[in-house]
């Protein structure tokens, strides 16, 4: 019976939902975190009376025709890229993109990373790098002896030493935005990958050219919503629990169908 195979893809379908949703949930409280979504895309059709087919000698054509579905697949897990809020965290070296816009990380294998996490922080040459110790691009390094370092929302580092009292520029970070930014590959870490679908990233100063400004002493948080996630789990354990009580009320047809012949 077809109605068993259906029903097992759309039990397949909520169980992958439920897991996107689970991560979104369990990325709450991560930096700078995009929530996803699962997009489902109905199957193949099997054509028992094609629309349109001639009914009769007299012309007559048949008005909708009959055609069963096999069922559901993922068509994509598509990331929302929503402004995050942003929260105060007081250390100089944080800073949140508000807009559009990543951060550019040097990796350990050479290539560059793209990030909206922005709790940064400096290493033992000054540098100003991410959590896992990932240089930020372009480079920024912080002189040992500096008293206060300013990140304008442009992008603009400055550095107060004290030889002198009038600030130093020492670098301008700059930012990355693509033309689909749901086509970059999550690689963990917050980190995401060019892409053939992403395009080819377009770099800029903040604030100018359609790129958000930059605010230091803050970091953007998730954009999960709490109650939503919750709202669509509820969904997608009724859909679960009424594609198995399909196959359950097909099997117990099958059950009557062989009592029949026996």
């Amino acid at each position: 019976m077809q109605a068993l195979r259906t029903a097992a893809t759309g039990m397949a379908a909520q169980q992958m939902n439920v897991e996107v949703i689970s991560n979104n949930i369990a990325n709450m409280n991560t930096v700078g975190y995009k929530k996803q979504r699962a997009e489902f895309q109905d199957l193949l059709y099997q054509t028992v009376q094609q629309a349109g087919a001639q009914s009769s000698d007299q012309g007559t054509i048949v008005p909708t025709g009959v055609q069963i579905g096999a069922g559901v697949k993922a068509g994509s897990v598509y990331r929302i890229s929503t402004q995050g809020a942003l929260t105060s965290t007081g250390n100089q070296y944080d800073l949140a993109i508000n807009g559009r816009g990543f951060f550019q990380v040097l990796t350990p294998t050479g290539d560059i990373a793209y990030t909206r996490a922005g709790n940064f922080s400096v290493n033992d040459q000054g540098q100003l790098v991410t959590q896992d110790g990932y240089q930020v691009q372009p480079a920024i390094a912080i002189p040992q002896d500096a008293t206060n370092v300013t990140i304008s929302p442009s992008g603009q580092v400055q550095v107060t030493q004290p030889s002198s009292t009038t600030p130093t520029v020492v670098g301008q970070l700059e930012l990355a935005s693509f033309m689909n930014e749901g086509g970059l590959s999550a690689q963990g870490g917050n980190l995401f990958l060019q892409t053939g679908a992403s395009g080819a990233p377009i770099t800029g100063v903040p604030g100018v050219q359609g790129f958000g400004t930059l605010m230091q002493g803050y970091t953007e948080a998730s954009n999960v919503d709490p109650v939503t996630e919750i709202t669509s789990l509820i969904v997608a354990q009724r859909a679960y629990e009424m594609n198995s009580k399909v196959i359950s009320t097909a099997d117990n047809m099958l059950q009557v169908a062989n009592q029949v012949k026996q």
